[in-house]
């Protein structure tokens, strides 16, 4: 099968490699219709590298895809062959301490699709995933919109983990595919007082047209000032999407006292700071978002029932053959890019 393939920093080739074939009972094998390329991909393709996860070479990366079921293990009932699926990528071990407690999203023995270390991307024409990994469309959204879940799945869960309080003032930092993905969910839910905050004009508009109180850009405009003027005890819950210590700055300015601060950004040093008299003073609380739990259905349901409507963030759309310059636009931020969506 064709494949888009690391082989080395900003390096891509499409190659030929061999097909995966189905080996346990509950194995479902996938043909790989679309992909959307994620910051994290990115993060391999321009440093090798998230954290602890190294990229060793040749690599296939990728893990926001939907797919058509090819074929299925003896033991699959869930999907048949036909269906059109949205892929969890996450295959968590379902034995250790974390699993047992509710947690598999930090499963102590996680398999998560292009991650270096614990299996190959989707950057290629088949996969094999667990039937628990794939869930059937049944026709209510498009192939496009499948492989939208799994970072929609993410905001969901954020916002599940924010537990934002009835007529709190949410502050949204990073407008990128996530941060609109944290905006379309926070507004499922009902929020109303939603300050959206972004570098890149094209996806402030973006956000503007989804509908926010207030959108600002940090490069051009006091953000800080420009929320507090308008929310003078400061805002209740902070999301932060874009993983710049920047943001993580001037949410700690904009919080009340006893505020929230959701992390979901990935940044790109080891280390993160938060001012400690700051952090003290206003006994500031903070969560951690790891990709997501349980959440994969209700974004599909979301899109489905037309609660939510993520076509707008698809800008771009490639070829197998252009995921390089699918990813050499992403990286860059170029042409108001939002998300890049690569047909396979």
């Amino acid at each position: 099968m064709k494949a888009a393939v690391l082989t080395a920093l900003r390096q891509m080739e499409i190659r030929d490699v061999p097909d995966p074939t189905i080996e346990k009972d509950n194995d479902v094998l996938l043909k790989i219709e679309m992909v959307g390329v994620c910051g994290s991909d990115v993060h391999y393709y321009e440093t090798g590298r998230i954290g602890r996860q190294i990229v060793e070479y040749p690599f296939i990366i990728g893990h926001e895809c939907s797919a058509t079921v090819e074929a299925i293990g003896s033991s699959v009932t869930g999907v048949k062959v036909g269906d059109q699926v949205t892929v969890d990528p996450a295959v968590p071990c379902h034995q250790c301490y974390q699993c047992r407690i509710d947690r598999e999203n930090t499963c102590e023995d996680m398999r998560f699709l292009g991650c270096p270390g614990q299996g190959g991307g989707c950057l290629c024409e088949y996969i094999v995933m667990p039937e628990e990994s794939c869930f059937p469309t049944k026709g209510a959204i498009t192939l496009e919109q499948a492989a939208l879940c799994e970072p929609l799945s993410i905001a969901v869960y954020a916002v599940k983990r924010a537990q934002i309080p009835e007529g709190a003032g949410i502050g949204i930092l990073g407008a990128g595919p996530i941060g609109l993905s944290v905006l379309l969910s926070a507004k499922a839910e009902k929020a109303r007082k939603i300050y959206v905050t972004e570098k890149i004009d094209a996806r402030l508009e973006a956000a503007r047209g989804v509908g926010v109180t207030w959108a600002g850009n940090p490069d051009s405009t006091d953000v800080v000032s420009e929320i507090l003027a308008a929310e003078p005890l400061g805002l209740d819950v902070i999301i932060e999407c874009c993983g710049q210590q920047e943001a993580l700055d001037q949410a700690f300015e904009i919080l009340k006292p006893g505020g929230l601060l959701v992390i979901i950004g990935t940044a790109r040093k080891d280390r993160i700071s938060f001012d400690v008299d700051t952090f003290k003073r206003k006994e500031i609380s903070i969560r951690y978002v790891r990709r997501q739990n349980h959440c994969v259905q209700t974004s599909l349901d979301l899109i489905g029932s037309g609660q939510v409507n993520v076509d707008f963030m698809i800008t771009h759309h490639f070829r197998l053959e252009e995921t390089k310059k699918a990813f050499d636009l992403v990286a860059g931020y170029h042409d108001g890019v939002i998300k890049a969506m690569i047909k396979v």
